[in-house]
């Protein structure tokens, strides 16, 4: 079967789940700002803005207004919020 090609959002929600997997940043560390990782990884800001929401809904991260968005789990350890039902 033929691998379906990836939304730019999910590639890299992917790629830092996969970075948080590997302690960087650690559990309670914070991810780059919205505004510093179109630089360090080539996207766009909307880009960036949808892998954090899918990060947030994979149960990794939480964002807190003004303050940033910290890691709260491990890709391992996530447990994705309730209520999905997908």
């Amino acid at each position: 079967m033929t691998e379906l090609p990836q939304y730019e959002y999910v590639k890299l929600a992917n790629r830092v789940a996969a970075e948080i997997g590997e302690g960087r940043p650690p559990v309670g560390g914070r991810l780059p700002g919205e505004r510093e990782m179109p630089e360090i990884y080539g996207v766009s800001l909307g880009t960036v803005r949808r892998a954090v929401r899918e990060l947030r809904e994979r149960g990794l991260v939480a964002t807190l207004p003004i303050k940033g968005t910290y890691v709260i789990a491990t890709p391992d350890t996530a447990t994705p919020p309730e209520g999905d039902g997908a």
